[in-house]
């Protein structure tokens, strides 16, 4: 399965802004409006999880145990293995859909694949707006996750294809822009319908639909990349596609020979990205899609407003807690945007990782610390504000840091011939350890308390660590000439090296 081709370095690169194309930055800005399903949901589902109508409806028995005034209990009031399937349950089925993705993706381009993610979220977000029972909630669920893993896989991507060299690292980033406004517009969604009695839940989940919209109507506007185009034989469409976004000046020659030496070795992508001089590249997939997921800031994000319930906030204090930390998130990822492609991508991930680890280790002293002094086994207010400001600092880390390179490498660092593969590989990677850590956190956080984010707080250090020895910088680096990265790297140039004198041998 090969992957889609990107225009050849030899093109003039749109690098200035002054010169960048209307229709190149209206294309990208679309594209990314995709993060805007996937942010929306992770905002909307661990607010709607903390209203007590909808606990009332599906989940009594948890609301039951909050209702308890018992010692120590503060910390497992959510431990529900069918909540947590209310919330992990969308993920399994983005894993599955982000499998099938590529073949997809391959056949009628990313640009429908991107409509038809947006139509099967809207599908499921009416579903779940209806919802009367928990199988209802839970098909919902899935057919959002549907949506989810098929413009997942197919938005970062297209952006990185069509986003000149210069900037590729800001318009890719810009998925991860909309994914936390989209954050913040559920949790805004989720404090405003909380004071809706009875069915301001249903509100919260139908109003998803909003966020899918956008995205069918976008994907509309928007036309497929030029390889993507040339790999289905659309030569007339893929010019007029590459000079709209590179200008008159541009050959779409470079495009077609890509595509071509992608074809030369026609097998398949999953088979190939296995072979030892696609080491470095199978390495990365695995480890920054597992790295992103272990930085405790999805779970967070997902069940900030139970977990500041759980540190001694009210309802509606949680969910502007839960504001607050959407909308810290958003600003630093807006700042990322901006300083991405001018500083590089290592030295975010230094800053960021630095950042997180002080954070996580604040927040696991202090709620241990007074957890363990207090009579009845809650924090007092101060310190409940101290956790709710040393998560938005984690945020803020993560936010300039993994937040938007877990969409930029993966989308650049892929060789044309396994781009899709790779990219398949890192996606459902991503929406597997979603799912798992979904559907494990609550009852994680009963069992390890306060040590839950030392815990987290150990494997931003080993990922910190991993990233400063084994992640070459990419910054400015043309897609076609990204090989040359790894050939200079000090422990990778051992495969690439090797991959070079095969060339050269069959030459």
């Amino acid at each position: 399965m090969e992957g889609f081709a990107v225009p050849s370095g030899s093109m003039p690169d749109r690098g200035a802004c002054a010169s960048l194309p209307f229709s190149v930055v209206l294309t990208c800005i679309m594209a990314a409006s995709g993060g805007l399903i996937f942010g929306y949901d992770i905002g909307i589902s661990g607010g709607v999880s903390s209203m007590e109508s909808f606990l009332s409806k599906f989940f009594p028995s948890v609301l039951l145990k909050m209702m308890e005034k018992g010692q120590n209990n503060e910390y497992c009031v959510y431990d529900s293995q069918a909540l947590m399937a209310f919330t992990s349950s969308l993920y399994i089925a983005g894993l599955l859909a982000s499998l099938m993705a590529g073949k997809v993706t391959k056949s009628i381009g990313r640009q429908v694949v991107m409509l038809i993610g947006g139509a099967i979220f809207f599908v499921g977000a009416a579903l779940n707006a209806g919802a009367v029972d928990i199988t209802m909630l839970i098909i919902g669920r899935m057919l959002l996750g549907f949506g989810v893993g098929f413009t997942n896989q197919a938005t970062p991507v297209y952006l990185a294809e069509v986003a000149p060299a210069r900037w590729r690292g800001a318009f890719t980033s810009g998925f991860q822009f909309f994914l936390a406004l989209g954050n913040l517009i559920a949790n805004l969604t989720n404090y405003g319908t909380n004071h809706i009695n009875r069915w301001g839940w249903r509100l919260s989940l139908g109003l998803a639909a909003a966020p899918a919209t956008i995205i069918v109507l976008g994907a509309f506007f928007i036309t497929d990349s030029p390889s993507s185009l040339v790999v289905r034989g659309k030569l007339d469409a893929a010019r007029a596609a590459l000079r709209r976004m590179r200008g008159p000046d541009a050959e779409l020659k470079n495009v077609i020979r890509s595509v071509e030496e992608s074809k030369k070795n026609e097998e398949e992508a999953y088979r190939r990205i296995i072979r030892r001089e696609y080491r470095p590249h199978l390495v990365m997939a695995v480890a920054v899609a597992l790295f992103f997921q272990l930085t405790g800031v999805i779970v967070i994000s997902f069940f900030s407003p139970l977990l500041f319930r759980t540190v001694g906030l009210g309802n509606d204090a949680a969910l502007v807690g839960a504001v607050i930390l959407g909308a810290v998130n958003l600003g630093s990822i807006s700042l990322s945007t901006f300083t991405i492609d001018r500083f590089g991508r290592r030295p975010l991930f230094m800053i960021g990782g630095i950042l997180m680890v002080v954070c996580q280790v604040a927040i696991a002293w202090i709620m241990g610390a007074q957890i363990r002094e207090s009579n009845d086994g809650k924090m007092p207010h101060g310190h409940a504000v101290a956790v709710l400001v040393l998560i938005c600092g984690h945020a803020a880390g993560f936010g300039v840091s993994w937040g938007p390179l877990n969409w930029v490498i993966p989308a650049e660092i892929f060789p044309v011939e396994i781009r899709s593969a790779g990219n398949g590989i890192t996606s459902a990677i991503g929406l597997g350890c979603t799912f798992i850590q979904t559907q494990t956190f609550l009852a994680m956080l009963c069992t390890f308390k306060y040590a839950t984010f030392a815990y987290y707080a150990v494997w931003i250090v080993t990922m910190t660590t991993f990233i400063a020895l084994f992640m070459p910088e990419t910054k400015g680096v043309p897609l076609e000439s990204m090989n040359s990265v790894w050939a200079r790297h000090w422990y990778w140039r051992r495969y690439v090296r090797e991959q070079n004198q095969v060339i050269h041998e069959s030459a």
